[in-house]
């Protein structure tokens, strides 16, 4: 499987990738090397990534605890103290061997240590391998709120293995899927058709290499998300939002990233019907689609006016509006489209139906 080259690094996979570290790590002379790992990718993951490694290296291992709700100011504070105890310089490195989690964070404080540190990133989720490998998107949440404090810095390269898949239970593995699911909605028709009809998750190499494409034909265009980019964000505007209310809520259970995200793309499918002429038949088999995947979830009034109040807090707005990304059609999409409250409400109402 080829290497997907960016502007300015390289996607590598499976046999590829680890050629492709081993190579760089005997000519790249860093002072130290840090992995920052999780408490899942620590048990999981490290063996079979170090079990690649050829030559010698001194590696240091830092480990945060897992989940979203660590994805914080405070996690990063750890690992640049962390850092600087065990004499981190410039000429350091730091590799990410996780979720998108360890790989947003760990983008983040690499980039901001000591102004800047070089980083590869090791996606060790379905949702990590197809979205955080291209874009160079770092960042940490604000509290409940999704990817509030970041920058967009590109890694060295990526690594994609997907041995890793063997470590996920369905329920990540589903998660994921909701991403991929997405670049058929917002960027070709017949892969939407293809991935809806897949049962199992046996064999996703060449779903997966199709899926970090698209991604990447999008982000060459429009590095920055001034506009063709955006369309990255289908389903998020809404979905992150819910995201964001389930993990603050102790009402509720949390969501997975992807199971919110299923959700944001069912209710931005029904804008979509009534904005910007996505057929209804076209809505019914998104709709229909997800539902088979992703358990069916309740709102109350108050979930509703709570998740609508998250909406401000999107890093699409600008001048006081709220910019959803929509569908044409399947395969095209619309950006920057203006959505009125008494609309977004009724998307809930047919989601429920």
């Amino acid at each position: 499987m080829n290497s997907i080259t960016t502007a300015t690094y390289s996607v590598h996979f499976n046999e590829n990738a680890y050629l492709a570290l081993n190579d760089h790590l005997a000519n790249s002379n860093y002072s130290k090397i840090f992995v920052l790992v999780d408490e899942n990718t620590h048990n999981c993951c490290l063996p079979v990534f170090m079990s690649h490694i050829e030559g010698e290296y001194d590696f240091e291992i830092i480990e945060i605890e897992a989940g979203e709700i660590h994805k914080n100011i405070a996690t990063c504070t750890q690992v640049w103290e962390v850092l600087s105890e065990l004499d981190a310089d410039r000429k350091s490195a730091m590799i990410n061997l996780g979720g998108g989690v360890v790989t947003d964070l760990g983008g983040f404080v690499a980039s901001c240590f000591k102004r800047g540190i070089e980083f590869i990133n090791i996606p060790t989720t379905l949702l990590s391998m197809v979205d955080a490998s291209v874009g160079g998107k770092t960042g940490v949440d604000l509290g409940p709120l999704k990817n509030q404090v970041g920058v967009i810095n590109q890694p060295q390269m990526v690594l994609v293995a997907t041995e890793f898949l063997k470590t996920l239970d369905q329920r990540q593995l589903q998660s994921g899927y909701a991403e991929m699911l997405k670049h058929g909605l917002i960027s070709d028709a017949s892969y939407w058709d293809t991935l809806k009809e897949i049962t199992g998750f046996e064999k996703l190499d060449k779903l997966i290499y199709t899926s970090v494409s698209i991604k990447n034909e999008v982000v060459q265009i429009d590095p920055t998300e001034q506009h063709l980019r955006k369309t990255l964000n289908y389903g998020h505007t809404l979905g992150h939002a819910i995201e964001s209310h389930f993990l603050e809520s102790e009402e509720h259970d949390l969501l997975l990233h992807g199971e919110a995200i299923a959700i944001g793309m069912i209710l931005e499918g029904f804008l979509s019907y009534k904005l910007t002429g996505l057929s209804k038949n076209e809505l019914e088999d998104i709709k229909k689609t997800f539902l088979a995947r992703y358990p069916k979830t309740s709102f109350t009034k108050k979930d509703i006016d709570m998740i609508l109040t998250l909406l401000k807090f999107d890093k699409k707005n600008s001048h006081g509006n709220i910019n959803f990304v929509l569908l044409k059609s399947i395969g095209k999409t619309a950006i920057d489209i203006k959505v009125t409250p008494e609309l977004l409400k009724e998307s809930f109402s047919y989601y429920a139906e």
